[in-house]
């Protein structure tokens, strides 16, 4: 086996408990109350690292060696997962979820603490995994490698995970995170017998403001990196309002059980997949400026056909034809970094990139959350439910419309 297939095969199998917790940390919470901001608060707690810890990872990862870090995160996550599983075994069996407040307050909080130190180790672990593809193929080859490396994640993460961790949460509450445990201990002795140089090759040492200011002062030279990291920003933002609202619909509008809605997010996975097998093709025929401005314009019909989807079949075709467009856009996005930022600076600009892009996250789970709660006090709850769909679906049409003629001017200005 390769470098880059073990690579490859541990990125699966941390992405594979990745997939499984997508299920977990929602479902397991709805399970607690039914309050769509408290049920929220979960995913949040595992997407704030990312606007506290994103500059620090950056440093930190052109720092170290970037192979014995992601070793060191992924136990963090295992040990994380087994404490989770612990505390759903000993809380068992629960109570009925209330309306407001949650039935099982210590459960709660468990979880709130183990999503945010798998979130917070998930900083570090994917800044560094990002970084340390560059130094396993040639420069020529970044786009098939990130679409192979996407193609397994995607597998296991948005097609196996989901509808397994359904299964699995259907046996046994505690299963879902203690088989992910599992999975992160095994990803580790993978990542662990990697030979090479993942270290990068640095000439000076300075202070981390002055290290800081460098990453911050290259990424605002290129305004095509900027572009896309706000762009990639507020399209995840879009993408976690309808994180928790689709919970919710799936459970009380559709009717459909934990394994029917695995099942569905799978639909997204299916898409993803043929994104990032073909992002590569579709480049080479339409040229990157064509290739993201129109992936991008695809996404805001997509979150409005979600909420008016009538059943499971109708709503993961929406998920693929989302995923779809999101991964052929990725494809593009992370070999154009890739290739524009020195390994030198790539840990700190990658992290500022992310900090953009990531960050806007919690934000978006969040005001999922909140649209719900005030949608519920003029209407249904059955309509407020898929609220978040249409307000994503307006805001993604809107920065379509925003940054189009950017996305073209910035390829153009890193062309000369």
């Amino acid at each position: 086996m390769s470098a880059l297939q073990r690579f490859i095969a541990a990125s699966g199998m941390t992405n594979l408990a990745d997939g499984i917790a997508v299920v977990a940390w929602g479902w397991i919470a709805s399970l607690l109350t039914r309050d769509a901001l408290l049920v929220s608060l979960v995913p949040v707690a595992l997407r704030v690292p990312w606007v506290l810890l994103a500059l620090p990872a950056g440093l930190v990862t052109d720092r170290v060696d970037r192979r014995r870090l992601i070793v060191a995160m992924d136990a963090v996550r295992a040990l994380a997962f087994l404490g989770a599983a612990l505390a759903l075994w000993a809380a068992q069996p629960l109570d009925p979820a209330p309306a407001k407040g949650v039935s099982a307050p210590g459960l709660y909080w468990s979880l709130l603490v183990a999503a945010f130190a798998v979130g917070a180790a998930e900083v570090f672990r994917d800044n560094a995994a990002q970084t340390m593809l560059p130094a396993l193929v040639p420069k020529d080859r970044l786009e098939r490698a990130n679409g192979q490396l996407w193609s397994a994640e995607l597998l296991t993460n948005a097609l196996i995970g989901p509808a397994l961790g359904a299964f699995l949460i259907g046996l046994w509450l505690p299963l879902a995170f203690g088989l992910n445990a599992l999975a992160y201990g095994l990803a580790m002795l993978m990542v662990a017998g990697l030979a090479g140089q993942f270290r990068a090759v640095r000439t000076d040492r300075r202070g981390w403001k002055a290290e800081l200011a460098e990453g911050i002062g290259f990424l605002r030279g290129v305004p095509l990196l900027k572009t896309l990291a706000w762009t990639t920003g507020f399209w995840n933002l879009f993408g976690q309002m309808i994180g928790i609202g689709v919970v919710l619909h799936a459970q009380e509008n559709l009717g459909l059980s934990a394994l029917a809605y695995g099942l569905t997010l799978a639909g997204g996975a299916v898409g993803g997949i043929a994104g990032s097998l073909a992002g590569e093709r579709i480049a080479r025929a339409l040229g990157p400026v064509r290739t993201m401005q129109w992936m991008l314009a695809a996404s805001g019909p997509c979150f409005l056909a979600m909420a008016l989807a009538p059943g499971a079949w109708t709503l993961g075709l929406c998920f693929a034809a989302m995923e779809f467009s999101s991964f052929v856009w990725n494809v593009v996005s992370v070999s154009t970094r890739q290739r524009l930022i020195p390994d030198a600076l790539l840990g700190r600009v990658n992290s500022i990139y992310r900090l953009l892009a990531w960050g806007m996250m919690p934000l978006g789970l969040v005001l999922s959350g909140l649209v719900v709660s005030l949608g519920e006090a003029f209407m249904a709850r059955s309509p407020a439910l898929v609220l978040p769909f249409w307000a994503a679906g307006i805001g993604s049409c809107v920065v379509t419309v925003l940054v189009w003629g950017g996305i073209r001017r910035g390829f153009a200005g890193i062309s000369r």
